[in-house]
């Protein structure tokens, strides 16, 4: 289906996840409307309107994805813009708030967050953006039921935790209940 703004507001990290789990499914589904309609709108949907709804919906976002050349990879420009944001919150928490935690948050999860960009080819990435493709890859070995190491499920565990920090402190950005100047 299509996500749900609270999932946005209550967490973006999530929210991020479960768009790049669409964008896959469209791309896995060729960009083909009527493939998404019968497989997954029409089964899922209670309501005509409900049905309506989810495939405009669709109809925008196989649009936007096909008009900015995303048929293999690359997001849409509202998960771009979340991603920008995330980026600066998160050099925000570390150099002008200098909030410890996260810091310590990040310190921790670095050793592995570099050996993840170095496997995945995206050294030249920020580290927000590496840390969501590592859970999305989690969770995709997860449906394939894959095994996953106790050294990357731990590497995992220590993403998950840095990327609930940045959403807690999004979401109290995105209220105002983030002080910037106070730590």
């Amino acid at each position: 289906m299509q996500p749900n703004s609270a999932l946005k507001e209550s967490n973006v990290a999530e929210y991020l996840l479960y768009i790049y789990q669409i964008e896959a499914m469209v791309r896995s589904f060729n960009f083909d409307l009527n493939l998404i309609n019968n497989q997954l709108l029409i089964p899922g949907s209670k309501t005509s309107d409900e049905l309506a709804k989810h495939q405009e919906w669709y109809v925008n976002l196989i649009d936007e994805m096909q008009r900015r050349g995303l048929q293999k990879d690359g997001h849409i420009e509202e998960v771009e813009e979340i991603l920008m944001e995330l980026v600066y919150l998160h050099n925000t928490l570390l150099t002008i708030v200098n909030d410890e935690k996260y810091k310590t948050l990040c310190e921790q999860a670095q050793p592995d967050l570099l050996e993840f960009k170095k496997r995945s080819n995206m050294s030249q990435r920020q580290d927000v953006e590496a840390l969501l493709h590592a859970m999305f890859m989690k969770l995709q070995l997860k449906m394939k039921q894959q095994e996953i190491s106790p050294e990357t499920e731990a590497a995992f565990d220590l993403f998950r935790i840095q990327l609930a920090y940045l959403s807690r402190a999004y979401n109290q950005m995105k209220t105002g209940a983030l002080n910037f100047f106070q730590n």
